[in-house]
């Protein structure tokens, strides 16, 4: 049955990190419209639980599965599982990070630069280029179309000390996707970024720190409040929907307005 403009039934969306926090919002959102929904993370448990919050939620089809995507090997296989169970894929948001960690570039060893990177950057790299490689084939079969998305953030705009390796990945994985959208264009895939602003999580800490930051830092906002994965239901929806079939090459700033307060 159709959902209206915003309708994502009939369409497989893959979302890595799509356990908690703002993956499983844009996920909501996709199943709120009926459409199918992939999530890859690491914890069978949370994958578990989200898959149950989906299903309940709407969505045609739920399919939860463990991947690392810090190995290349895993993402393949991943892509493998996916296209067996579900036959195609519409959708890819490219989500899965980590907490920065340091509040110093002195303090961060060089492995650990690394290490985020092989998740953040490369990892979603390495997800978007074979989700592409996947609506490419289908395109040329004679259905073209597509949403290639990736999780910014406002390190794209403003210097954060000691987070230069989480910017450097959102820098990257953006610089990415402006290339996809020129690349992939003529096979009518679009390409784009959300850039979340402060958004509670539960990669935050518990209940008491999540309070103190929402009381700290909301009334700095426009909107007078911090963001919530709930926010990212709408965008979700529209990404995947053929609602946003002109949009691409862009960095969607979900923040509350933030980035434009005197």
């Amino acid at each position: 049955m159709s959902k209206g403009l915003f309708d994502c039934s009939g369409k497989v969306t893959l979302v890595t990190g799509g356990n908690g926090g703002i993956g499983l919002g844009f996920a909501m959102g996709v199943a709120r419209m009926g459409g199918d929904v992939a999530i890859w993370a690491r914890n069978a448990e949370k994958n578990a639980a989200a898959r149950a919050q989906l299903e309940a939620a709407g969505a045609g089809r739920v399919m939860a599965y463990q991947v690392d995507v810090a190995s290349e090997e895993q993402i393949l296989a991943g892509y493998d599982r996916l296209m067996k169970d579900f036959g195609r894929i519409d959708c890819v948001f490219a989500n899965s990070g980590a907490s920065p960690g340091y509040s110093s570039v002195f303090d961060m060893p060089t492995e650990k630069w690394h290490e985020f990177l092989d998740v953040a950057l490369h990892g979603a790299f390495i997800t978007l280029r074979e989700g592409a490689r996947h609506m490419v084939a289908r395109a040329e079969a004679g259905e073209p179309g597509g949403s290639l998305v990736a999780c910014g953030s406002l390190s794209l705009f403003q210097g954060l000390p000691g987070k230069q390796n989480y910017a450097a990945s959102k820098a990257g994985i953006a610089a990415v996707i402006r290339c996809m959208a020129v690349e992939f264009g003529k096979y009518r895939i679009r390409a784009n970024v959300v850039a979340p602003g402060l958004i509670i999580t539960p990669m935050m800490g518990g209940e008491q720190a999540a309070k103190y930051i929402a009381d700290t830092y909301g009334p700095r906002t426009p909107i007078g409040r911090v963001g919530y994965p709930e926010d990212f239901e709408g965008i979700g929806a529209y990404l995947c929907s053929e609602a946003s079939s002109f949009l691409t090459g862009e960095t969607i700033t979900i923040d509350g307005g933030y980035m434009v307060r005197p």
